[in-house]
Parts: C-alpha cells; structure tokens; sequence
C-alpha cells in the first residue's frame, strides 16, 4: 500500500512540474510577443514625434511668410 501511494505521488510530482514548466513557456512566449509590439509601439511613437517637430517648425515658417505678405499688402494699401 505504501509503495503504491509513493508511485502516484512521485506521478503527481513529475505531471505537475511537466505542467508548470509548460504554462511558463507559453507565458514567457507571450511576453516576448508583448516586447516585441512595444517595441514597434515606441518606434511609431519615436516618428510620431519627430513628424510633428518636422510639421511645427514648417508652420513656424510658413506663419513667418504670411506675416511678411500680410506686411507688404499693408504697404501697398496705404
């Protein structure tokens, strides 16, 4: 009788290690993917960013030029 129940405890042991390393496999995968789409996630951002520095200092520019219109059509009207 002893024997036997160290038998299915000890099966117990090694089926239960089995799952558990299984489940934290499949977990680490899913963080890696996870890392993976932050990663793409923080590069968009990145460019995101850096379009609209691109995009204000344009407007910036183009404000300064229509400031200088708006000046010489002044000018002419006076």
């Amino acid at each position: 009788m002893t024997g036997g129940l160290i038998a299915i405890v000890i099966t117990l042991i090694v089926v239960g290690g089995i799952s558990l390393s299984t489940t934290a496999y499949f977990t680490l995968q899913r963080h890696r993917a996870d890392a993976v789409a932050m990663a793409g996630y923080r590069k968009l951002a990145e460019e995101a960013v850096a379009n609209q520095s691109a995009l204000q200092a344009e407007l910036k520019e183009l404000s300064g030029r229509v400031a200088a219109v708006e000046a010489l059509l002044r000018s002419v009207d006076e």
